[in-house]
């Protein structure tokens, strides 16, 4: 049963409302947000902008869904890039009440499917906080390798943080 599916306008409520719950639980995780992004409306304006990238080919945004079908976090490929570098970047997060269940580490796994076997990609990259033990996990147990450490790579929290490089290449994953 899949976990992941394509974010829809309709999803805009519910990840208000996820997002408002979960706002100081992903606030270390996070770029720092406007008190609009926590709304509907915010959230619809997201959403738009994620499905029009979405049609341009250059982005792949999915909902994690829990056993219940109740919408508990995002997944998402950015930054595809075809021709000969077939690439793209992973981001993702789950709602504090599902951490630790084991829906990170499936919704990476059918993401990275998806990129190899649906979109024909070669490589997908993750970025993870250099003490974002738990992320890192998730990756490693989907046959991430780190490659790299990236300086105050991403302005997280409200400055500019070093991250850690994953990837998985398909030629060297389980799904390729």
């Amino acid at each position: 049963m899949s976990i992941t599916r394509l974010i829809t306008s309709e999803d805009a409520p519910a990840l208000a409302e996820l997002l408002r719950v979960n706002r100081e639980f992903l606030a270390p995780w996070d770029p720092r947000r406007s008190d609009d992004y926590f709304t509907a409306d915010g959230q619809h304006a997201v959403i738009q902008t994620d499905l029009q990238q979405h049609e341009q080919g250059s982005k792949l945004p999915h909902v994690i869904l829990d056993d219940s079908g109740c919408l508990v976090g995002r997944i998402t490929l950015n930054g595809i890039v075809r021709g000969p570098f077939q690439s793209c970047s992973m981001g993702y997060w789950v709602s504090a009440s599902h951490n630790g269940r084991g829906l990170a580490t499936k919704a990476v796994r059918e993401i990275v499917r998806v990129a190899f076997e649906d979109l024909g990609l070669h490589r997908v990259q993750a970025e993870a906080l250099l003490h974002n033990a738990r992320s890192q996990r998730v990756l490693e147990r989907n046959g991430f390798v780190q490659f790299g450490m990236a300086p105050e790579y991403l302005n997280i929290a409200g400055r500019w943080q070093d991250h850690a490089m994953y990837q998985v290449v398909k030629s060297s994953s389980a799904t390729g």
